[in-house]
């Protein structure tokens, strides 16, 4: 059996992917920081909606299926993505900011380990499970 000295132990590895995924939530922040600051968006308005997505934490109060359902749907890229399109496409910029801010939100919540939610509890993470 050869091994390669090239290849970083198992441990290392094991950490990678969620190292990665933080990583890239912290990337996604950033950029949609620095977009929203060029842009000369509303200062204000981020600090009023940065936080607003989390408001959809209120369906676990329902339980933990209906909770990791209304959050995920929440935290999900593709809503501030498409939103963001659409903005740019129909000249909005109201869109376009609020799309920024969505994920600004999304991406500090990936960079500091909030993940999807699985419907089991609060703290199950896709992030826990990769």
């Amino acid at each position: 059996m050869t091994t390669s000295a090239a290849v970083p132990p198992a441990g290392l590895l094991d950490r990678l992917p969620p190292s990665l995924l933080r990583l890239e939530g912290l990337a996604v922040a950033l950029a949609a920081m620095v977009l929203y600051a060029d842009g000369h968006h509303r200062l204000l308005l981020f600090a009023l909606l940065v936080l607003a997505p989390d408001l959809s934490a209120v369906g676990y109060v329902a339980g933990p299926r209906v909770g990791a359902l209304t959050y995920d749907l929440v935290h999900t890229s593709a809503w501030p993505v498409t939103l963001g399109a659409a903005g740019v496409l129909a000249g909005s910029e109201t869109s376009i900011a609020l799309s920024l801010i969505w994920l600004v939100h999304i991406g500090v919540d990936r960079a500091v380990g909030y993940g999807l939610k699985y419907p089991t509890r609060f703290g199950d993470t896709h992030l826990q499970r990769v």
